[in-house]
């Protein structure tokens, strides 16, 4: 760079310690193969990046490089050559957020007392997952507070509602409660 600006090389290799004959056999080395990767990368970068209209950041340009080209890069490389190309993507989602207000919460009728003193007033309910040779198992388990026993119980290979509702229905078979209060978190 000194020496395409015009000092001597004699100068500029005094100047930065290192000497002229280095200097000469540099400016004749080809390009190495990460230089010429990079400067592949970099075309690939900017077509995805013109593609996208200047829309997409590192992130989904990694994306579409890996998943939609096969292209093998990581995406620390990506954010590198992006940067270095004076490439940027739009900040943040343009979409406006909406807050969803839900229409209907139920009431906490527990109030973090869980101590009763009859049973079947007040059940508590949970899914659990288990790793096992086979894969996950989960199980919905629901307990009497007052007792600590178990008065429904569902196991699955899926965490879904049929799961809950076979362990609720279990309980309700078991014990034909009256005006039990069931809390789930």
């Amino acid at each position: 760079m000194i020496a395409s600006e015009g000092l001597p090389v004699q100068t500029a290799a005094r100047v930065l310690e290192v000497s002229e004959l280095g200097f000469y056999a540099w400016r004749k080395r080809p390009p190495s193969a990460r230089s010429i990767r990079h400067a592949w990368l970099t075309d690939m970068i900017r077509q995805v990046y013109t593609a996208s209209r200047g829309t997409y950041g590192a992130p989904r340009v990694h994306a579409e490089l890996t998943m939609g080209c096969g292209i093998k890069v990581g995406h620390n490389a990506v954010e590198m050559l992006m940067r270095r190309g004076g490439l940027q993507g739009l900040p943040g989602s343009r979409r406006p957020s909406r807050r969803v207000v839900p229409e209907y919460t139920a009431a906490d009728l527990v109030d973090r007392r869980f101590a009763r003193n009859k049973p079947d007033q007040l059940w508590v309910t949970d899914i659990t997952e288990h790793r096992t040779r086979e894969g996950k198992v989960y199980c919905a388990v629901v307990l009497d507070v007052f007792s600590r026993r178990v008065v429904g119980l569902a196991i699955d290979s899926s965490p879904t509602s049929n799961l809950v509702t076979s362990a609720l229905g279990i309980a309700i078979e078991n014990r034909r409660p009256d005006g039990t209060v069931i809390h789930s978190d």
